[in-house]
C-alpha cells in the first residue's frame, strides 16, 4: 500500500509536469503562427518584371484602385480601364479618369500616385469606392469607409494595407482624349454595342496618365 500512495504521488506530479510542459508548448506554437501570420503580410518590393497575372483580367475584370494626392487630402476610385507595359525605356503603367471624377483633381496636382489591386474579399469595397464620391461624402474618408487603411510611400503617395499588389508612379504624360482622333465605330457603349457611343458623342472625355513604375510591393509569404 505504501508504495502504491508513492507511485499515485508520482503519477499525478509526472502528469501535471506534462501538462505544464504542453500548455507552454501550444503557446509556443500559437505565437509562431501569430507571428508568420503577421509576417506573411509584409509587403516586399518586387521588380515589375516580377508582376503575376494577366493585366487584361487584374484590370479589366479584378478591377484597382487609383489614388492621388497625399496623407494631409487624397482621394481614391475604382477603375476597369487600363495598362501595363514598356515605353520610353521604363516600365509603366497608363490609367484612364473622366474629369467629373473627384479623383481627377488630386490626379492633375500629383506627381505621384498608386495603383492598388485587391483579392476578391474586398470586392464590395472596390463597388463602394466605385460608386460613392469623395466630393459628396468630405466629412469622412471614403476610402476607410470601405473598410481599407491607408499608408503612405516615401514619396508621400497612398496606398492601402488590404491590397496584395501596389504600384507606385510617377506621372511622365497626360492628355484628353479627342473627338477627332477617334476610329469610327470603335467607342461604342457596353450597354449596346451596336449603336450608342459610350460618350455619347459629347466631350469631356478620360484623360489618360502614363506613369513610370517606380515601386513595385506585394505580399509574400516569410517562413
Amino acid at each position: 500500500m505504501k508504495y502504491l500512495k508513492i507511485f499515485l504521488l508520482l503519477a499525478v506530479c509526472l502528469s501535471g509536469c506534462n501538462c505544464n510542459a504542453g500548455d507552454q508548448d501550444k503557446k509556443e506554437n500559437e505565437e509562431k503562427v501569430s507571428t508568420a501570420m503577421i509576417r506573411s503580410e509584409e509587403f516586399v518590393t518586387i521588380d515589375p518584371k516580377e508582376i503575376s497575372g494577366n493585366p487584361i483580367q487584374l484590370i479589366g475584370e479584378d478591377w484597382m484602385l487609383i489614388t492621388a494626392g497625399n496623407k494631409e487630402s487624397y482621394n481614391t476610385m475604382t477603375a476597369g480601364w487600363g495598362t501595363l507595359g514598356y515605353i520610353w525605356g521604363k516600365p509603366i503603367a497608363t490609367c484612364y479618369i473622366h474629369p467629373d471624377r473627384y479623383t481627377f483633381e488630386f490626379m492633375e496636382k500629383s506627381e505621384y500616385y498608386t495603383l492598388c489591386f485587391f483579392d476578391n474579399d474586398y470586392r464590395s469595397a472596390l463597388t463602394y469606392c466605385g460608386t460613392e464620391s469623395g466630393r459628396d461624402h468630405k466629412e469622412k474618408n471614403k476610402a476607410e469607409e470601405a473598410g481599407l487603411t491607408p499608408l503612405y510611400t516615401e514619396n508621400g503617395a497612398v496606398y492601402f494595407k488590404e491590397a496584395y499588389l501596389v504600384l507606385e508612379c510617377r506621372k511622365l504624360y497626360s492628355a484628353p482624349f479627342k473627338a477627332e482622333d477617334f476610329a469610327t465605330n470603335v467607342v461604342v457603349s457596353r450597354r449596346d454595342s451596336d449603336t450608342q457611343s459610350i460618350y455619347n458623342e459629347k466631350p469631356p472625355y478620360h484623360k489618360f496618365y502614363i506613369g513610370e513604375i517606380v515601386n513595385t510591393q506585394t505580399r509574400k509569404a516569410v517562413n
